[in-house]
């Protein structure tokens, strides 16, 4: 029988000789013969990787498509407070000129003419200016323009995917300002029409997204 020899190497290491061979053994554990079920750690199969994929892609793809109808709804709800923002101003500059005795209905009636854009204390930054008898590729879409020709505010939209225009076909809104008149309930000799309302509103009805 040949001699066997174990000596303690140290950090756990023992060194073996048996006969003429001689080798190193660790005492320590190795941390792998405690994973249970190895097969668990293997991480993301190819098919399942392309099922996340696809659907991240779907999910991508619905969203893009959304967008722009998101941002048409944006400019119409700009332009609908810009009108709410015209009527108020309308309203204010009808209530100076009455404050100024100037509410006779020759000083009325040049409401009606006026460019609405300058009852504002600051023109939007989308205002192009006034033209004369203008087209809607005048300006960019996206902005407002006067004309000179028919006293009309005039905004000429940037996306029209979900807009029917009025009997013009174009794709712009054309806004006016319109007065009312009634006569007074008493009359009298040479009794005037009583001014009743002011109105910034379309020149012909449209639709969108409606």
């Amino acid at each position: 029988m040949s001699n066997v020899r174990i000596w303690d190497l140290g950090f756990g290491i023992l060194g073996c000789a048996h006969g003429s061979q001689a080798f190193v053994r660790s005492a320590i554990p190795n941390p792998r013969s405690k994973i249970q079920n190895p097969e668990f750690s293997k991480g993301f199969t190819l098919l399942e990787l392309i099922v996340v994929i696809s659907v991240v892609a779907i999910l991508a793809g619905s969203l893009l498509s959304r967008i722009p109808y998101y941002q048409e709804q944006a400019e119409k709800t700009v332009v609908e407070q810009m009108a709410g923002a015209m009527q108020s101003a309308l309203i204010m500059h009808y209530g100076s000129l009455m404050a100024h005795g100037a509410g006779a209905e020759k000083g009325l009636n040049a409401l009606a003419n006026d460019n609405p854009m300058d009852w504002l204390q600051q023109k939007p930054k989308n205002y192009a200016g006034e033209f004369f008898d203008p087209t809607p590729a005048t300006v960019s879409p996206g902005h407002w323009m006067f004309d000179l020709k028919s006293h009309e505010l005039i905004y000429v939209l940037d996306r029209s995917d979900y807009f029917t225009p009025g009997k013009d076909g174009q794709k712009w809104i054309r806004f006016h300002v319109r007065l009312e008149y009634e006569s007074p309930v008493v009359r009298t000799a040479g009794g005037k029409k009583e001014l009743v309302s002011t109105l910034f509103e379309p020149t012909e009805p449209y639709r969108w997204f409606d």
